[in-house]
Formats: C-alpha cells, structure tokens, sequence
C-alpha cells in the first residue's frame, strides 16, 4: 500500500499487488501541521492505538481531521477507524473512556470521550444504495486500503495509522490538495453510485476547500444528478447549509447550476437566470441574487458576524419570485411587482421541503418580504412612525434585514450606489436613536390587556384585542404616550367604535365569553 511515512519511518509494501499512484511528499509545513495536530491529543490516541494493537486490531485517523491538518486549517473533529465491529469497539474502550454513546453504532459507530476530548470510531466499511432505495446498505470490511476507496473523495482517503503514526495515502490525496483537485479513489460513477449525496459533496467541497472538480467528475456528477432524487431531504439540507456556511458558497451554487443539480435541491435558482431585473438591466436576477450574497457575506464579515445561515439563504433567495410576477410594459418596461411578498411564500415552500427548521423558514421568509421595504426611503421622509414600523416589522431580524437591504444594492452606478448607502446610514442612525429613547426592541401599547380591561370595565373578548391593536398603532405614530393619556385615548375610541357598532363594552366582552 503507498504511503508517505512520517520521518524515521518505512513505508509500508503494497498488499493488492496493484501499481499505486506515486504519492505526494510532505512539506515541512505539512508534517508540522500532522504533528501539530497529534501534539494536543498525543497521550489520548497513543494509548487509544496500543489499546486497539494490544487487542490485535488496527486503528486510524482518517479523512477530515487529516485532510485539514495538511491544509493548514482548524480541525475539529476527530474521525477514526478500525477493522474491530462495533460490539468489539465497545469492549475495548468502555472501561478506559470517560464516556461512551452508540447512536450511530447501526452504522458502525462508537462514540467516546476521554479528557475533555471526543472521538469516533468506526469500523472498516462499505456503503451502496440499490437503484431506488433512501436508505444505504452497510457491509463491514477488514481492510483500510477498502475503507478508503470507499471514500468519496482523494482528499479524504487519507489516514494515520495508530499507534505507529504511518501517514497512509493509497489514492494520491496529498497529491490532489497540492493540485488544487478533485477527485474519487475509485469510477466517480461507482462513487456517485454508491451514495448520491456526494454529487452534493463535491459541489461543498469545491466551496468549502476551493479545489475544482476533475473533469471525469464533472461529467458524472452532472450525469447522474437525478440521482439525488432519492437522497432524503434532511441529508441534502444538511450538505446545502454545509455549502452555505462555507467561505464561498457563490462557488458552489454556481457548479450546482452548472451541473444541473440545482434543478433538484434549489430549482427557483436557475429559472432566475433569464429574468431581467428592471433596477439592473446590465445583470439578469440571477447573477444580481449571487452577488447580493457574495455583498452579504462580506458585510457579515465586516460587522464581525459569524457565518449566517439565515442571511446567506435570504440573500440568494430574496429575488426568486420575479419569474412569477414578471411583466411586459410599454416602453418595453419589466416589472416584478409584488414579487417579494410571492418570493416569500416560495422561500418558505422551498425551505420546508428541504426539512429546515421551522425558526429559519420563517425568519428567511420575513427578510425576503421585507427587503423591498427600505426603498420607499428616499431621501429621509420617512416620519419617526415610519421608522418605527420599519424595525417592528423587521424585529428580530432586524440586524439581518439592515445587512440585506445595503447588500441589494449592485448598481454600477457610484453616484446612485453612494446615495442609497447614505440613505441607509441615516435611516440606521434614527432607529438607534429612536432605540435608545424608547426601547424600539420592546415596543407595546402604553396599557396592557388588564388596563384596557379596567379603563373600559370590560370582561375579556375580542374588544380587549381591539383596544390594544388600537393603542399599538398610537403607540407606532406618536411614541410613548404615558397611561393616563392613553387612557383618554382609549375612552375616546371605544366611544367611537361603539356608536359605529351600537353596542356596548360590557355586552361584547360577555358575549366573548
């Protein structure tokens, strides 16, 4: 089997008989970054692989943890594998773990803690789902050379051999990061075949690690995308939100597109693709949609976010109801009127479908609805109750809403670009002095449903929620008000309202009841 042995150490001969690929040598950099990577956990997997040698079975690092050590990046997870069956794993680590779980044990898992540190082991495997099956067959195997060409990519069939420390590499993964490529150990058909989900994988890994797709993978992953039609939906969201969170999710919605995949994840995305945008005629809404991302992304940054879901799903989202309102004028004029309220409505759709949770649909939703909101603006006429309204609507997505709207603005025109980020300036400006003034987060009526109650002598009932929506849209117009004025207030409206109903406070709150 070719490897690339640490120093001091001897490679290990090839057992399949099979011509390997020549593999890639370690920078000094790289077996740093191994080392690096084992320096805080060294006395956890040394004692972890002699107790796995000691009961005669072999034990691995492999795939992510190894890959992103050589990449320089953050690892966080720490994969393992071995050729013992679960029941076997277990025996070998309960007494000397901290902690063990067997969630995944029906896929050939364990899980465990030792010193603050979490692992996962999992024996030598296969994975295959017949034709039109959601569910993969699992078969256990002995041999690591096995378990990593069943692996979805080059670049994550890669291992260190435990206790010995032996870098592994039969299918030239080290070679392939240096390459900026990517690749399957085995047909990526076979691969794709095996498990459809890595036609999503590769669009993530494209986005997240910034290699490009080998052209044989490019030919298969598009030929096959209907094949992902049998993937659940919770494991296609969970590769989406995985693209999404990435450092350039633009990339991988591109190959998703590209490749056709998109027609069975995210299929309002490419129909964006012709629809002219009448704001920005030099771009269609799809480019224009991508780069509201990318603009979003690099505001998140720059106002020190973390990595959004939320916002990077209403950024792409927020122009796919256009097709549907799309129409022709005189002039030859386009307009998309009241496309963000139907692009709301077909965010949520989408977005439920794909099983996302339902405090994301629908705050993804709001900020589609609302990201039109800001352009009757203007120059700042907006009144103080305007303002008001404005960060009520938005509540809690209002600091997600503030990053949307400036992120819609891609003209090329700098005058007109610098007039709107003015504009957007000020109104931010008035809603944190309106915030500081009159706690905009917590807006209520100046009485609550109990006063209403007292100041009308009325029993609970529709007329109580009357009163109140009431007293919130004085509240929105004037500021606080203070209860005795809002008393009168409400005295005068129920007068009002009950001379236009002919009845009486107490009679409909009984009535209520």
């Amino acid at each position: 089997m070719p490897n690339t042995a640490f120093p001091g150490e001897s490679p290990r001969e090839s057992t399949d008989g099979a011509a390997p690929p020549s593999p890639g040598e370690l920078t000094d950099q790289q077996r740093a970054a191994i080392a690096e990577l084992f320096g805080s956990i060294d006395s956890v997997l040394q004692e972890l692989g002699e107790l796995f040698l000691e009961g005669g079975h072999e034990l691995a690092m492999v795939g992510g943890p190894v890959r992103d050590a050589l990449l320089g990046r953050r690892v966080h997870d720490f994969d393992l594998t071995t050729d013992a069956v679960p029941q076997t794993i277990l025996s070998l680590v309960e007494s000397w773990a901290d902690a063990v779980w067997t969630v995944g044990i029906d896929f050939g898992t364990v899980g465990l803690r030792k010193g603050g540190l979490q692992l996962e082991i999992t024996t030598y495997r296969s994975e295959s789902y017949q034709p039109k099956s959601r569910k993969p067959e699992v078969h256990y195997g002995t041999s690591l050379h096995d378990d990593l060409l069943r692996r979805d990519f080059t670049v994550n069939a890669m291992a260190v051999r435990l206790p010995e420390r032996e870098f592994v590499d039969p299918f030239g993964g080290l070679a392939d990061l240096k390459a900026g490529r990517l690749r399957t150990p085995g047909k990526p058909e076979d691969s794709f075949s095996d498990d459809p989900l890595r036609i999503m994988r590769a669009v993530r890994f494209a986005a997240q690690l910034g290699l490009s797709l080998a052209p044989e993978v490019r030919e298969a992953a598009s030929g096959m995308a209907d094949r992902l039609a049998i993937v659940s939906a919770e494991r296609v969201r969970d590769e989406l939100t995985k693209l999404m969170l990435s450092d350039a999710p633009r990339t991988g919605v591109e190959l998703m597109v590209d490749l056709g995949l998109a027609v069975h994840v995210l299929p309002e995305i490419p129909r964006m693709q012709l629809e002219i945008d009448e704001h920005h005629r030099h771009k269609d809404v799809y480019d224009h949609s991508l780069t509201v991302l990318d603009q979003a992304i690099e505001l998140e940054r720059k106002r020190g976010f973390e990595p959004d879901l939320v916002l990077r799903l209403a950024a792409l989202l927020h122009d796919i109801g256009k097709p549907k309102t799309r129409a022709f004028e005189s002039g030859g004029r386009v307009t998309f009127h009241h496309h963000e309220v139907v692009g709301a409505s077909m965010s949520k759709s989408r977005l439920s479908a794909l099983r996302f949770p339902k405090d994301v649909v629908a705050a993804v939703g709001k900020l589609v609805a609302l990201h039109l909101r800001f352009h009757g603006y203007g120059k700042g006429e907006w009144t103080d109750s305007a303002v008001r309204r404005y960060a009520r609507d938005a509540g809690d997505q209002l600091q997600r809403l503030h990053i949307l709207t400036r992120a819609d603005c891609t003209t090329r025109n700098r005058r007109k670009a610098t007039a709107l980020a003015r504009a957007y300036d000020d109104i931010e400006h008035r809603i944190e002095r309106l915030a500081e003034e009159e706690e905009l987060d917590k807006v209520r009526p100046d009485l609550d449903g109990n006063e209403i109650q007292q100041v009308l002598d009325i029993k609970p009932g529709p007329m109580v929620g009357k009163a109140w929506r009431y007293l919130l849209e004085l509240r929105l117009e004037n500021g606080p008000m203070g209860k005795e004025a809002a008393a009168e207030q409400l005295r005068a409206w129920a007068e009002r309202h009950l001379e236009e109903t002919g009845g009486s406070p107490g009679s409909e709150g009984e009535a209520a009841e």
